[in-house]
């Protein structure tokens, strides 16, 4: 793939002949098309793709969270792309022909603000799930004014709820109500801080399975 400034034909986008033009941050780049190939993908090529599909379509919820939160992106590595590596080398145990996720290595953001101390989630009716924490303000770059995220995965239909801003660190505790399918099911909780000018955000904290009543 190559970049190019405004020649006789400007920029353009799609494919014209045996090239594809497009934008990529605010770059004008064009790469040739690729070439089809009859060859059969080894096993090792096909579990490589197994392991890629999977990541991509599990994190495919957390996307607009992970592209703010997660890591510093470095050249062409964007914080998505960061997040896919994680969880590629971190988050999957591949069983015979299959992969798996490991729920308790997934990370929803990564970061160096300070995250959540001694946290608990308890369930109550109506789908409520509180959360609470000890308020460590002062420590580090923890501040009062830092705002929890939260991520909820109910693995039944493969969903992701992710809500921001729920509440201050030194409010010591929060409450959210889950979406109607969420209720009835185990679900899989994840908390972290990001701090109020969006700078700074912890590494996210996984605190279990629990049912949503």
């Amino acid at each position: 793939m190559g970049t190019y400034n405004k020649g006789i034909l400007g920029a353009f986008s799609g494919k014209v002949g045996t090239v594809v033009g497009a934008n990529w941050r605010g770059k004008d780049v064009m790469r040739s098309l690729p070439k089809k190939t009859g060859r059969i993908a080894t096993d090792k090529q096909e579990m490589q793709r197994l392991r890629f599909r999977t990541v991509a379509n599990f994190l495919h919820d957390l996307r607009p969270v992970m592209g703010r939160y997660y890591g510093i992106a470095m050249g062409d590595k964007s914080k998505n792309n960061l997040a896919t590596s994680y969880h590629m080398k971190e988050a999957l145990v591949q069983i015979d022909d299959s992969v798996e996720i490991l729920l308790n290595r997934v990370q929803i953001t990564r970061g160096v603000l300070l995250g959540l101390q001694t946290p608990a989630v308890a369930a109550e009716a109506g789908g409520i799930l509180k959360f609470s924490w000890t308020d460590n303000s002062g420590q580090g770059t923890a501040k009062a004014t830092d705002r929890l995220l939260v991520a909820v995965y109910d693995p039944i239909i493969d969903k992701f709820e992710t809500m921001e801003k729920v509440a201050l660190r030194s409010a010591l505790s929060a409450s959210v109500t889950l979406p109607a399918p969420f209720v009835g099911s185990q679900v899989h909780c994840w908390a972290s801080f990001v701090s109020e000018d969006d700078r700074l955000y912890s590494t996210s904290v996984y605190l279990g399975e629990i049912e949503a009543v």
